[in-house]
């Protein structure tokens, strides 16, 4: 696509579209941060999203978070992305999607596949500008943003984790959300392979389907045995996904190599205080479904839940029938603790309004019971009272053991 870089225009001064413009040479950027026309220290035009102008554009790039309902997306007359730009030169590629687990999974494919020429990137944090097109395989977490944009570029093996209510304010709806990661299916072809949730079996494709309700649905399939896994929870789904990739492409199954993988700081990370007390750090859980796979994962013993922050107009109403049953003390906290306190009553659970972390840890430090696990697995954004999960999850560590 060289033929564009005249006339390129990226929507966004962001990470994907720097890098772009970093491989092709000057470009133009349109950006609502921007008030007035100057140039970078590379030498690209940052103009006002105000300036731009359809017929003077041959393409049109976005970042990925630019919602559909954005002017400059609405006036765009050649919008592609940016998997779409690397679609002729792409190599082979395994992408990644889903609600939850995307990282992880992402991650262990490419801990088992590296020894075979893989490098991974796209939501994971490299953008596909800076992976080598000459690479054997590409590994690409792959984002509902990006697939909304995407018309052209196709996965050869596609991975879908199942799919729970996110990023509705951007997609307007949970069908358009659906709709986006179900997207790749229509373009997939005859000898690709997508491993995808039992319910949207009936999906039209031409791909090969290898559909799964749960994980013995995959530890069956590939002939996986988990009691070789270190892995729990959510992550022993994420695992047995990745050994599928790997199984499917090479037939290989390594135990050991999977298992020498470490997690991701804030996704059930687990540290002990002065009493011994186990507190696990989940601040990643920032949406319903990783919040109920951690629960879940800890379940065997009473729990000290953490929840609340900026919950994206979730209904939490699900995560709460779930906890019904369980030996919990729920601990509120953020700008949505007057519902999950309005939650906790119509569910008859044990709930305390703590506003902040600090005073729901000085709270959980102060009950007699050691025994008890403490779990902060927020179901919600931090941006509220955080400058990032990474932020949150840091300061529970903290309060953890002092």
């Amino acid at each position: 696509m060289s033929n564009l870089k005249s006339t390129i225009s990226f929507f966004g001064y962001g990470k994907t579209t720097r890098a772009l413009a970093k491989k092709l040479g000057v470009s133009s950027f349109y950006d609502d941060n921007v008030s007035k026309p100057h140039q970078d220290e590379e030498g690209n035009y940052l103009k006002p999203s105000s300036e731009f102008e359809a017929k003077y554009s041959t393409c049109e790039i976005p970042s990925p978070g630019m919602t559909p309902s954005h002017k400059l997306i609405k006036e765009a007359k050649n919008l592609i992305s940016e998997y779409d730009y690397f679609a002729d030169s792409m190599p082979p590629s395994v992408w990644i999607s889903g609600t939850n687990g995307k990282t992880t999974t992402t991650q262990m494919i490419q801990t088992l596949l590296a020894s075979h020429g893989s490098l991974a990137g796209g939501n994971i944090g490299t953008p596909l500008a800076e992976l080598d097109e000459n690479a054997s395989l590409w590994i690409l977490e792959t984002s509902s943003f990006t697939l909304h944009y995407t018309n052209k570029a196709v996965p050869q093996i596609y991975v879908l984790l199942p799919i729970t209510p996110d990023h509705l304010y951007w997609h307007g709806s949970m069908s358009e959300y659906e709709e986006a990661k179900l997207k790749p299916l229509k373009m997939m072809s005859e000898g690709d392979a997508v491993l995808i949730p039992s319910k949207y079996k009936d999906y039209p494709t031409k791909a090969m389907k290898i559909c799964y309700e749960n994980n013995e649905d995959l530890e069956e399939y590939f002939n996986i045995d988990s009691s070789k896994l270190k892995f729990k929870g959510a992550f022993l789904q994420d695992a047995l996904l990745a050994l599928g990739v790997s199984k499917i492409l090479f037939d290989e199954c390594d135990y050991d190599l999977i298992n020498s993988m470490s997690l991701d700081a804030h996704r059930q990370e687990e540290l002990h205080d002065k009493k011994g007390r186990l507190w696990v750090n989940d601040s990643k859980a920032t949406n319903l479904d990783a919040s109920l796979q951690a629960i879940l994962a800890y379940k065997d013993k009473p729990l000290s839940l953490i929840l609340g922050g900026d919950d994206k107009g979730v209904d939490l109403r699900p995560l709460f029938l779930e906890l019904k049953g369980l030996d919990l003390n729920i601990f509120a906290i953020g700008k949505n603790e007057s519902i999950l306190l309005a939650l906790a009553k119509e569910f008859e659970l044990n709930i305390e309004g703590c506003k902040t972390l600090e005073i729901a840890c000085e709270k959980i430090r102060q009950e007699e019971d050691t025994n008890r696990t403490v779990l902060l697995s927020p179901a919600a954004a931090s941006l509220d009272q955080f400058s990032s999960y990474g932020q949150r999850g840091d300061e529970f560590k903290r309060f953890a053991l002092l």
